[in-house]
């Protein structure tokens, strides 16, 4: 219960009891969990998205519907997920290392680097979900890449990626995560996602592809950041969450 309490608390901002145990433990079974946050937090915004589309025009309803379904996300994250991914994109782009990356990733305020990744993140997810609905794939669309965006990190809290100083988010989940329980979750979220894909659309692959390929660039932006930085912290799955979430629309909107 402890688990839940802290992944429904970390990952969106619906009520629920503080836990009364945190740690290590307890950081590794909200993590395991937090692919279902995706399933849930998707699921609602794939209602709004369905439930604008259908009763505007369609000219309008499917890009009107994609930006207040990428607008209810931020809010049912309380744009954490996006604060990480400006901060790191302050951190990365400073040029800075270890300790001087990190001062910067801390600070309150967002630069220029945060500001430009933002709004180019925030047109690429509302643009590729208006494109993907455009062609009946929006429901699918949306799930498939907000669970994704949570796999990820999942995956960037596994055994042998360390964290980037000793307090902090990530210095509660860095490592928590076995790494055969991460390729679990990997393998049933490529699964259920094919599965999805041939029942509503017809096409198994696509889903699949997106996943791996929003995966692999999460990864990517892991690996680099913590070589920076030392390490993971909460800025930095974060980002990775955003990065896997985008990847995944706009390879379905490419495809669809």
């Amino acid at each position: 219960m402890n688990a839940l309490c802290l992944a429904i608390g970390t990952f969106t901002i619906l009520p629920a009891r503080m836990p009364t145990r945190v740690d290590r433990a307890t950081a590794r079974g909200a993590m395991l969990l937090a692919p279902l946050m995706g399933i849930l937090l998707g699921a609602i915004a794939a209602l709004v998205l369905w439930a604008v589309c259908s009763v505007t025009d369609a000219a309008y309803g499917n890009l009107l519907g994609a930006v207040l379904a990428v607008a209810l996300l931020a809010y049912l994250t309380r744009a954490l997920h996006l604060d990480g991914l400006a901060d790191t994109a302050d951190a990365l782009g400073s040029g800075r290392r270890g300790d001087g990356a990190l001062e910067i990733a801390r600070r309150g305020d967002v630069g220029p680097f945060g500001v430009v990744t933002l709004v180019l993140v925030l047109l690429i997810q509302a643009t590729a979900l208006a494109v993907a609905s455009d062609a009946g794939w929006g429901a699918l669309t949306v799930i498939v890449a907000v669970v994704t965006g949570r796999l990820a990190a999942v995956v960037a809290c596994t055994r042998g990626i360390p964290a980037a100083s000793p307090e902090g988010l990530g210095a509660l989940v860095a490592g928590t995560v076995p790494r055969t329980a991460a390729l679990a979750w990997v393998a049933g979220v490529l699964v259920l996602a094919a599965a999805a894909g041939a029942w509503l659309t017809g096409v198994a692959w696509a889903p699949a592809l997106a996943v791996i390929a929003g995966l692999s660039l999460a990864l990517g932006l892991v690996a680099r950041s913590a070589g920076r930085l030392g390490g993971i912290n909460g800025d930095v799955l974060g980002a990775a969450i955003e990065v896997a979430t985008s990847t995944v629309l706009v390879v379905l909107a490419v495809v669809a």
